[in-house]
C-alpha cells in the first residue's frame, strides 16, 4: 500500500504544531520519522490513522483520500501500537488481541473460530501463544506491548504505525519488538526517540524539527554529526558498524 500525505498542518489556538509535512510510503518500506520532543512526530502520526484531524492537508491510501473512507475501512488498512495502553477492566491477553478482529466484523457479531485461529497466529508471531489465559495487567512492560502489536497483526493490515512504542522498555524488549516488526514485510511508519534504533532498522527517515520535516533519507547519509547537532543540540561521534553496515552515535556528555 502506498501512503501519502501533502501538506499536512495542524493548528491549535495560536500554535502551529505542523507546518506542511509531506511523506511518501512505498510498498514493504519502513520509514522513521525522528525528532526532539514537541517537533510533532505523533502528531502526524495521530492524523494518518485519524486520531487527530489535520488543519489542512490532504493523506491519500492507495490514492485515495482517507476522508472518502470510514474509520472501519481505515482501520482494516493501518494498525496502531502506540506508547501508552490502559486499560479499566481486567482483560485477558486473548480478549485483547480479539480486539483487533473488530473492523472486519459486524455489530454484535461474534467471534469466530477463524478469529481465535487469527488470534493465536499473531501471539505466535510475537512469542506469546502461552500467555493467551492470562490477564494483560499481569505482564511486564514488554510483554504487554508484544500483546498490543499481536492486537495489530490481527487486525491484518498492509501498513503498521508505531507510534514511539519503545521509549519506555530496556533494551531487550525494544530490539525484540522491532524485531519482530522488521520480519513482517509490511509498511511500517515509526516514530522513533532512539536513533541508533532508527538506524537499524530503518529504510528511510524523515527528520522533524518545529513542525517542519529538515531532513529526509536513509539513515547513512541523513545522520550526520552537523544534523544531530542542529536538530538536537548536543554532540556526537558516528562509527561505522562493519558487521551489519549500520551506524552507531556515540553522544558526547552535555556541559
Amino acid at each position: 500500500m502506498n501512503i501519502k500525505t501533502e501538506k499536512i498542518c495542524v493548528k491549535i489556538g495560536n500554535k502551529h504544531i505542523l507546518k506542511g509535512i509531506d511523506i511518501d510510503v512505498n510498498k514493504k518500506e519502513f520509514i522513521g520519522i525522528i525528532g526532539p520532543n514537541g517537533s510533532g512526530k505523533s502528531t502526524f502520526l495521530k492524523c494518518i490513522y485519524r486520531n487527530l484531524k489535520p488543519t489542512s492537508g490532504i493523506i491519500n491510501l492507495d490514492k485515495i483520500d482517507i476522508n472518502k473512507l470510514t474509520v472501519r475501512e481505515t482501520a482494516k488498512k493501518i494498525s496502531v501500537v502506540s506508547q501508552h495502553n490502559h486499560y479499566n477492566f481486567d482483560f485477558s491477553v486473548e480478549d485483547i488481541v480479539l480486539m483487533g478482529r473488530a473492523p472486519h466484523k459486524k455489530m454484535m457479531e461474534r467471534d469466530s473460530i477463524k478469529d481465535y485461529k487469527i488470534v493465536d497466529e499473531a501471539l505466535e508471531k510475537v512469542n506469546m501463544k502461552d500467555f493467551k489465559k492470562r490477564s494483560f495487567t499481569t505482564l511486564s512492560g514488554g510483554e504487554q506491548q508484544r500483546i498490543i502489536l499481536a492486537r495489530a497483526l490481527a487486525q491484518q493490515t498492509d501498513c503498521l504505525i508505531l507510534d514511539e512504542p519503545t521509549n519506555h522498555l530496556d533494551i531487550k524488549y525494544q530490539l525484540q519488538l522491532m524485531n519482530i516488526v522488521k520480519q513482517l514485510n509490511i509498511e511500517v511508519i515509526a516514530a522513533i526517540h532512539d536513533l541508533n534504533i532508527a538506524a537499524m532498522y530503518c529504510d528511510k527517515i524523515y527528520v522533524l524539527k518545529d513542525g517542519e520535516i529538515v531532513a529526509y533519507g536513509k539513515p547513512n547519509e541523513i545522520l550526520t554529526k552537523e544534523l544531530i547537532k542542529d536538530v538536537y543540540e548536543v554532540d556526537a561521534n558516528i562509527t561505522i558498524n562493519n558487521e551489519n553496515n549500520t551506524i552507531n552515535i556515540a553522544y558526547s556528555p552535555y556541559i
